[in-house]
């Protein structure tokens, strides 16, 4: 479990009550509902949940990558090196995105560009936000090839998408990525689709790049493997809202919100050598298009009281920066674990 957290302090991201809805003709859909989150220097975040959550808007919110319409930010700030991305321009918006923040996509051969070769599509990003030359570019788009392992990059570096493996695309979109120097870099479920060997490889490689470049990393996923293997800090979304935060040793050795617990209880174990079925959490995460009263998760919720259906948790510090927005954090121990 990684317990690397040499990170300076000094947040570079501060995301705070973003809310970004989706109009729908069926109504409106809350996709994040008051997300709030830091992520500091050197220093790898994880937002993890079911599909559906919220995760994933939450890292193109950052970015402004929302399809409006139907997608709106409609109130929040979200603010880099104390700059309120939401109040630029979009000139200055994209001088940032792929520049200071980039984005590693969840699934690289819809994000790649079919018709370009992959150093096209690198060297484009160096000649927009860095002004090389064709041939420097190209130089590069080279080097960056090296740094992320790519085999003979002399040769790659002249391929399409379609020529490569799905880990070497993941790769490609790492280089591309990375080839500006970021500050912050956001990986969407970066090893969805591949391989439990080039799983770990990817990995590795973007835990080295974060150690070289002391770049900040938001690891967006549903596997708490990674986050184990990669993160310092933890962000539990649930139904659009953030309902744990806390040190990635502390979360899985004390897990105080009822969702937590049972994700962490779905996991399968090494040192388990039953036969028992793993532990599912009953019943069916919420529609995102109808107002929730109450606690998000008191429906599939064991311990839930009377309370948890009309008054919605805020969240509380239980210490040690660790944060939940539960009525009854205490009482989830109760819960079974077999």
């Amino acid at each position: 479990m990684s317990t690397n957290n040499q990170h300076s302090g000094q947040a570079v991201l501060e995301v705070n009550d973003l809310r970004t809805y989706f109009y729908t003709r069926d109504g409106v859909v809350r996709s994040v509902d008051g997300m709030s989150f830091a992520v500091c220097q050197g220093e790898t975040l994880a937002i993890v949940g079911e599909s559906g959550c919220g995760k994933s808007v939450t890292s193109l919110s950052i970015l402004r990558l929302i399809a409006s319409p139907p997608g709106k930010i409609v109130s929040g700030s979200i603010k880099f090196h104390g700059k309120d991305l939401l109040h630029l321009s979009d000139d200055e918006m994209r001088d940032i995105r792929g520049d200071k923040i980039s984005m590693i996509f969840q699934e690289p051969m819809t994000s790649l560009n079919p018709v370009l070769t992959v150093g096209q599509q690198i060297g484009e990003v160096l000649e927009l936000h860095r002004g090389c030359s064709r041939e420097q570019a190209r130089s590069r788009t080279l080097e960056m090839l090296k740094l992320v392992n790519i085999p003979e990059p002399e040769n790659r570096i002249d391929n399409y998408p379609h020529q490569l493996s799905g880990g070497m695309r993941q790769r490609i979109m790492i280089a591309m990525a990375l080839a500006c120097d970021p500050e912050i870099l956001i990986a969407d479920e970066p090893t969805t689709a591949l391989d439990v060997t080039i799983q770990a490889q990817i990995l590795n490689l973007i835990r080295e790049l974060r150690d070289r470049t002391r770049a900040a990393i938001i690891l967006i996923t549903h596997d708490l493997g990674v986050v184990a293997e990669m993160a310092q800090r933890v962000v539990v979304m649930y139904a659009g809202r953030k309902v744990e935060e806390a040190d990635v040793l502390d979360l899985f050795d004390r897990p105080l919100h009822p969702y937590t617990l049972g994700l962490l209880n779905s996991m399968p174990r090494l040192d388990d050598d039953s036969q028992k079925r793993l532990t599912e959490i009953p019943g069916m995460v919420p529609s995102l298009r109808t107002e929730i009263i109450g606690c998000a998760f008191a429906p599939r919720c064991p311990s839930a009281s009377a309370r948890c259906q009309t008054d919605s948790p805020t969240l509380q510090d239980i210490g040690n920066r660790h944060l939940v927005a539960c009525w009854h954090p205490n009482e989830i121990k109760t819960i079974s674990t077999a």
